[in-house]
């Protein structure tokens, strides 16, 4: 019986525009898995993958980069969330750049979003059968920022960015039976994580949540660790790394339409250069 594949997608707000480049190239070459999970970002940008609407991602991201329905201090201030949910969630891809929900329906590939729960600090998994509704609160949660976002209630819990508490879940896709994982990440190879900064201002903001604020304060010992495991596993054959081949340099929530498109374009590069390799992986 053949391996079962898949791809792990990492988070970090706009750098994830490095991500949409690299998926876009392996849509255009028709390259596909059995299995994905998408953190905040990966989660947001990745269901795209599963939709197989190329450029997409990029697209609405250049065309709303200014508009403060999309990300801005308004819409922190007036809805609570840097991130304007309706329209986030709702507006843009019901109405103004349509979101495929036919072919990510039809689509046999499995697509996971990881949350953290605010009151255990713990991750929590969810499969997103449609993209409707109750599914896009689940990712919607995935890519909440806390201090920047109110956490998102569903069933009773609530929760907030899945990369708090597991940033880069391959072990998670590999205790699924995705046994062969393509991880994309948004850091290079030499990166290390420091301790959170200004952990003070966030105690404060976070006081309801004792527990998330302790995974907060492990999270850059958490997510070395995770970096550790993945290198390990790409050595051994399990895994196929690709990332940016130094720092991207661009903010979390970047509004320049030109560094939007500088960080895609990298990641398209860099899927172009390892694209034979990436088909051979994936053929093994």
């Amino acid at each position: 019986m053949a391996e079962k594949t898949g791809i792990v997608l990492e988070g970090g707000a706009m750098r994830g525009m490095f991500t949409t480049g690299v998926l876009d190239v392996m849509m255009e070459n028709n390259l596909t898995v059995d299995g994905a999970v998408g953190v905040s970002a990966g989660a947001t940008f990745g269901c795209n993958f599963k939709s197989k609407q190329i450029g997409r991602a990029i697209r609405y991201n250049l065309k709303y980069a200014h508009d403060k329905r999309y990300c801005s201090i308004h819409s922190l201030i007036t809805s609570g969330n840097l991130y304007n949910a309706e329209f986030c969630y709702n507006v843009l891809p019901n109405q103004l750049d349509l979101f495929d929900y036919e072919t990510y329906i039809n689509n046999p590939m499995e697509f996971y979003v990881v949350v953290t729960d605010a009151e255990t600090g713990e991750p929590f998994y969810h499969k997103l059968e449609d993209c409707h509704e109750k599914d896009i609160l689940w990712m919607r949660a995935s890519a909440s920022m806390p201090m920047f976002s109110k956490p998102v209630e569903i069933d009773g819990r609530k929760f907030l960015d899945g990369g708090i508490a597991q940033s880069i879940p391959l072990k998670y896709m590999e205790s699924m039976g995705f046994t062969k994982n393509i991880v994309i990440l948004t850091q290079p190879r030499d990166f290390t994580k420091q301790p959170v900064s200004g952990l003070a201002l966030v105690k404060i903001f976070l006081r309801k949540y004792p527990a998330l604020i302790k995974t907060l304060s492990h999270r850059h010992e958490v997510y070395n660790e995770e970096r550790r495991y993945v290198f390990s596993r790409e050595k051994e054959g399990a895994a196929f790394v690709i990332c940016p081949e130094k720092p991207l340099g661009i903010s979390r929530t970047e509004h320049d339409t030109n560094e939007l498109k500088r960080v895609y374009e990298e990641g398209r590069a860099v899927a172009a250069k390892n694209l034979e390799e990436i088909k051979d992986f994936l053929r093994r």
